[in-house]
């Protein structure tokens, strides 16, 4: 999972409602029409500062994801979710919608062309998300201060005393957020609600960063003064956020408080919205269901293959999923102890980087850091790993690959999910989430020149590249064709598939815990830890699950085209360095783009 910069939560949003269909088609430009060239260059350079406005006007409207691009320029402002300023953001996309409205497509090359229908869609996003799913309404755990400050804690945009001083301008704010957080709150599900109880603490081990940091720099008294105050009023207000939660949901009647569970026509508005694919939700869902069946085929296979090498002379039952599920527990007993968990994750990321080098993969650039934690507590509670890649203004600051500790769990449930994260599945883990997977494709989009495509990147895309790497590494030959990998290669894609299923079942179909969680083990090959996590994440979160196999189908069905095409042409890297070139956008687009560029 990744939360690149532009955080998880904002992700959802970056996506729009217009499908990528509607990209106007191109035509090349021929000598002889040369008047529509220099047209087309005119239009061009019109856009060009139709955008910048655009984003000089979207950074005031909206500072923190202006932060999140790696902007800092307003860092000492926090942004309070009330109705007014709700109002405000519905008002700037309308007012752009109109604008952007009046834009010429036609007249534009088709880098251009991309730009526009992905303005359009954020912003037809933003005023679905505010006007129509209204999720500030009933997930307390969108209202959380945290992130901002880490970010300025974390990220060296500037000397460490002005951002001290930025986080001090902004803690003033505080009360009025979470004033404004709980005059927001309407009728929340106990599921949120309880996370945001759980999440609040984390943004109080935040502000203890602050005050740390601070203590390390020269204050005036004014300053000092306005951080003790600021610190004191913060953590009061937090305090009384988490009992207004608590009291909430000490007063709910499960029997008529408001479900998780989006709906039907919620899910498939917010799908054509988040995941921008030429299939419904309810198609997609069909299309992982034979999926699954496929999966299982294949896994079938590899268990009579290892049967006798690793079960000994154990009977071979004539049920297919026991037999798998048989061979996975057996094979899921190697892995490593807890206390080298991190350690081995390190280790692994250069072994990764000279596979991809040595068999000519991928260009990359070590350079750029990556460094492996703990997930910070504000952000646990959904997944057990993620990746926080920089803004595209500073695309040479830190990645963080997120891992969520262990602590506080029992030994059943400690040894659980390392088994879940066996030997075989760690390495495929480590591919998903950093290389080639996440940290590898945010590099890449954050050299592209279009800050649009970066900004309002595909989550699709972006998870579905992740997805089709670890297949392509095993393609390669890494880990030696072994059947073992290739078993748990197996059972780590049907989560991807089963992602999709589970979803929609739940937020559509209305599966229960105790069938999704069956769906999990006993299909999937989940451990119980994984299970568990994965039924709490479904309630709090919709759609994001279904953007990995379809942005992985997508990039498969691609990929699978362009062969057919070339031929003996068809070159591995090239398709991969061409196709990760156009930042972040969704794979429809880059289709379009890659078929109509004449210069690769």
């Amino acid at each position: 999972m990744q939360k690149h910069g532009f955080r998880l939560l904002l992700a959802s949003l970056m996506a729009g409602l217009l499908p990528a269909a509607s990209l106007p088609a191109y035509s090349a430009v021929t000598p002889a029409a040369s008047a529509l060239a220099a047209d087309q260059h005119q239009a061009d350079l019109d856009f060009q500062k139709i955008k910048a406005t655009f984003l000089k006007e979207l950074w005031r409207q909206d500072p923190d994801l202006a932060m999140s691009a790696g902007h800092f320029a307003q860092a000492d402002r926090l942004a309070l979710p009330g109705q007014r300023e709700r109002d405000a953001y519905v008002a700037f996309a309308e007012r752009w919608l109109q604008r952007l409205q009046q834009v010429d497509a036609t007249r534009l090359p088709p880098r251009e062309q991309t730009d526009l229908v992905l303005m359009q869609n954020y912003l037809n996003g933003t005023r679905w998300y505010l006007t129509r799913f209204r999720e500030f309404s009933w997930n307390p755990s969108q209202h959380n201060i945290a992130g901002g400050f880490d970010a300025i804690l974390n990220t060296d945009y500037a000397p460490n005393i002005q951002r001290i001083r930025a986080a001090i301008r902004r803690l003033q704010q505080v009360p009025a957020y979470y004033a404004a957080a709980r005059a927001s709150i309407s009728q929340p599900t106990p599921e949120h609600t309880r996370l945001g109880i759980r999440q609040s603490s984390g943004a109080v081990s935040v502000l203890a960063a602050l005050e740390s940091a601070a203590a390390e720099q020269k204050l005036s008294h004014a300053e000092q003064t306005a951080l003790t105050t600021g610190l004191r009023q913060a953590r009061t207000a937090i305090q009384e956020y988490v009992q207004f939660l608590e009291n909430t949901e000490q007063s709910m009647n499960p029997a008529t408080a408001r479900s998780f569970r989006i709906g039907c026509a919620l899910y498939e508005e917010k799908f054509k919205a988040d995941i921008q694919s030429g299939l419904t939700a309810e198609q997609m869902y069909q299309r992982a269901l034979v999926a699954k069946q496929a999966a299982h085929d294949n896994m079938e296979k590899l268990a009579d293959q290892l049967w006798d090498k690793t079960m000994g002379d154990t009977a071979k039952p004539a049920d297919r999923v026991q037999k798998i599920a048989m061979m996975i527990d057996k094979l899921s007993e190697q892995h490593v102890p807890a206390k080298e968990l991190y350690p081995e994750i390190r280790r692994q990321l250069p072994v990764l980087e000279r596979w991809i080098r040595e068999h000519d993969l991928l260009s990359l650039d070590a350079e750029k850091p990556l460094v492996v934690r703990e997930t910070p507590e504000y952000e646990r509670g959904v997944t057990v790993a993620s990746i926080e890649a920089p803004g595209i203004f500073r695309p040479n600051d830190k990645t963080y690959y997120n891992v969520t500790p262990l602590d506080g769990q029992t030994p059943e449930q400690i040894e659980s999910t390392l088994r879940e994260y066996n030997r075989w599945v760690l390495q495929i883990l480590n591919i998903h989430e950093a290389i080639p997977g996440h940290y590898t494709q945010l590099q890449y989009a954050n050299q592209y020149p279009s800050v649009i495509k970066t900004l309002f990147g595909s989550g699709a895309m972006i998870e579905g590249w992740a997805v089709y790497s670890e297949r392509m590494m095993l393609e390669s030959g890494y880990g030696d064709q072994a059947p073992e990998m290739w078993l748990m290669y197996y059972k780590w894609n049907l989560r991807t598939i089963c992602n999709t299923i589970l979803d929609y079942s739940v937020h559509v179909l209305g599966m229960s815990e105790a069938e999704a969680k069956d769906l999990l083990m006993h299909q999937a090959f989940q451990t119980k830890a994984e299970a568990d996590g994965k039924w709490l994440r479904v309630q709090y979160s919709s759609v994001q699950l279904a953007s990995y196999f379809s942005g992985y189908s997508e990039i498969m069905a691609f990929r699978d085209e362009l062969k057919q095409q070339q031929g003996a042409q068809f070159k591995l890297k090239r398709f991969h360095e061409q196709f990760l070139s156009y930042g972040s956008t969704p794979v429809s687009m880059i289709r379009n783009m890659m078929l109509n560029d004449k210069s690769h």
